[in-house]
């Protein structure tokens, strides 16, 4: 049997195998994203009809479109219905952007650490990634690649950045966007953390401040109503919609309809405000207490910043040797607690920091209090 050359390329998701334990009985993850299973919303279908068991437009429910237009003007961003693209989950949309933008060696731009599964999706169609901080856009200018090449796509995570939870300031966010106009990579951004904001920061996106370039924004409601429902959205420059569309087409013919309905329901619902506004709040108890538990456990072992929002702390351990935290993630699971290790989080892993990704939003109080003791036991022994 003969498969596709890029297959080759194709990698599990280190994130996904690690979630196939957090359902065995006393574990306790800091690993993946999960928003606290009291934050889901009642989602009761009331006012169902035969409409929504039908097929579908793939562009997705107009009412839904409409809406996401509507809160998108208040970021900033103006775009009608006709530029939202509804999705199976914000995943898809990097599919569909790498589907239409990425051949065999296209220089691709990624924040270096970057969300995983983006790094997944691009490495599987070939990219060359191109690594680059907020620190350092400038870099991103003519002639970054070793033939003198820019890159076609940029691809960022500006507001509670996965996995370092960083949220860009005004003046990095405009000074991408206007190395994206001077360059004519197509802007890329990915926005799924923008509500889970704490303190105040600059949330603006960085599409918004866009002159001249071709963008992409895009979003999820995983993190805010529930992320069984698989549901997420995109925005584009007018030219690229209609090719982004046709590949949904041929991908599933359009998004769950049912999903679209609880959400829009959600969204316009009375009390959508306040029931936001009260997970924020939770979220921000949960960081803090979290912020004083790593502080108690983990101040000698490791350096961190409290994050402004999203829900991961990002951890850089103090360590004068090279420590594979892989092996330490194995070591956990043994005593049942998992985390992200953060080798997998960037696109080059040559002399970068030894660091761990931490969820906040998902373990109980007792449970981050023992979870953190033993990554503390176990750091302890590992540097000795």
């Amino acid at each position: 049997m003969q498969f596709s050359t890029r297959v080759s390329r194709l990698r599990a998701s280190p994130i996904r195998e690690i979630l196939k334990v957090i359902d065995k009985p006393g574990m306790i993850s800091f690993a993946g994203g999960l928003p606290a299973a009291d934050s889901f919303p009642d989602l009761s279908v009331n006012g169902l009809n035969h409409k929504q068991l039908q097929y579908g437009a793939t562009e997705g429910e107009l009412e839904l479109r409409e809406h996401i237009a509507a809160d998108l003007a208040k970021r900033g961003m103006k775009v009608s219905a006709a530029q939202v693209l509804v999705l199976s989950g914000s995943q898809q949309g990097i599919d569909l952007v790498s589907k239409l933008m990425i051949d065999e060696a296209t220089p691709v731009a990624i924040e270096s650490p970057t969300y995983l599964a983006a790094l997944q999706v691009f490495t599987l169609f070939g990219a060359d990634t191109i690594a680059y901080t907020p620190n350092t856009i400038e870099q991103l200018r003519s002639g970054v690649t070793g033939d003198g090449r820019s890159p076609s796509l940029t691809y960022t995570i500006p507001t509670f950045q996965n996995p370092t939870g960083h949220c860009y300031t005004l003046e990095q966010r405009q000074a991408l966007a206007q190395v994206c106009d001077d360059n004519g990579s197509v802007l890329f951004e990915d926005d799924p953390y923008r509500a889970l904001a704490y303190d105040e920061c600059e949330r603006r996106p960085v599409c918004s401040f866009i002159k001249k370039a071709h963008w992409i924004y895009q979003s999820s409601f995983s993190k805010t109503l529930a992320p069984g429902l698989r549901l997420g959205y995109l925005v584009c420059s007018p030219d690229l919609y209609p090719a982004l569309c046709w590949l949904k087409q041929a991908a599933d013919l359009h998004s769950n309809r049912l999903s679209q309905y609880i959400v829009f329901s959600q969204l316009t619902d009375a009390c959508a405000q306040q029931r936001e506004a009260s997970l924020v709040d939770s979220y921000r108890s949960k960081r803090d207490l979290f912020a004083d538990a790593l502080t108690r456990h983990l101040h000698n072992h490791a350096s961190w910043e409290v994050p402004k929002g999203g829900l991961f702390f990002w951890l850089t351990l103090k360590t004068e040797t090279r420590i594979d935290s892989r092996e330490l993630l194995v070591e956990a699971l043994k005593h049942n607690v998992a985390f992200m290790p953060g080798e997998p989080f960037f696109p080059d892993n040559k002399d970068t920091p030894v660091c761990i990704r931490l969820n906040f939003s998902h373990a109980s109080e007792d449970q981050v209090e023992a979870g953190l003791r033993k990554i503390s036991e176990i750091l302890s022994a590992a540097m000795v």
